[in-house]
């Protein structure tokens, strides 16, 4: 097998794909694309993929190029892994469960938590409207994830879905791991606080943390 291309910089968008890749054990080549000097804009990074954001693999396997985490990891799930060790059969409950999961994880989690970080830390004008307005959706949000565990109780609610982790679960930790940045502390939620100290012990979740080096 030859070694996937992963083009990324360690955002809590773009170690997803380097924590899964970890996981599964794949073989693949780090490049790192520095969001902080607009490299994503790139002419040679645009033809990879036109929207101009991290992270993009290339698999030199299939000939497939792909953007958008939540495209990337049902592709890494449904491509390599094939023994179900972190993914569910097709047209199972857990299957979908895993890919409601996961689509509120890029279209809620994410962006609400992206623009609370804009407004909180980026932003060179401090609005309080927009810094309260999003904390405030941010932590709805990890209620929601609270919830979710604790539909999961057979399971010890360790797992977003059944009873091992998903490409839910990593896609969540990278951006649970930085809510020390908005001052948000994960052990105010019982369940997710708990979930939380035992994914981000992983060894492969600590290591894909880190790529690409900055």
């Amino acid at each position: 097998m030859l070694p996937i291309k992963l083009y990324s910089f360690p955002t809590p968008n773009g170690v997803k794909i380097s924590i899964f890749l970890e996981v599964l054990g794949l073989k693949y080549v780090p490049t790192k694309v520095n969001i902080l000097k607009n490299e994503s804009k790139s002419d040679w990074f645009v033809k990879l993929n036109p929207n101009g954001r991290i992270p993009t693999i290339e698999d030199p396997n299939t000939g497939i190029t792909l953007s958008q985490t939540g495209a990337i990891l049902q592709y890494l799930a449904d491509k390599y892994d094939t023994d179900l060790k972190y993914s569910y059969k097709f047209g199972t409950p857990e299957y979908y469960k895993t890919l409601e999961y996961l689509i509120f994880q890029v279209s809620e989690n994410g962006p609400i938590q992206g623009q609370a970080n804009h407004f909180k830390i980026y932003a060179k004008e401090k609005i309080q409207y927009g810094i309260d307005r999003y904390i405030t959706d941010v932590k709805r949000i990890y209620g929601v994830y609270e919830d979710i565990l604790s539909r999961n109780a057979a399971n010890d609610s360790l797992y977003l879905v059944g009873d091992h982790y998903t490409i839910a679960d990593f896609a969540l930790v990278g951006w649970a791991n930085s809510l020390k940045n908005l001052e948000i502390d994960i052990h105010q939620w019982l369940l997710l606080g708990k979930w939380f100290d035992k994914i981000i012990n992983l060894p492969e979740v600590q290591k894909g943390l880190k790529i690409p080096e900055v």
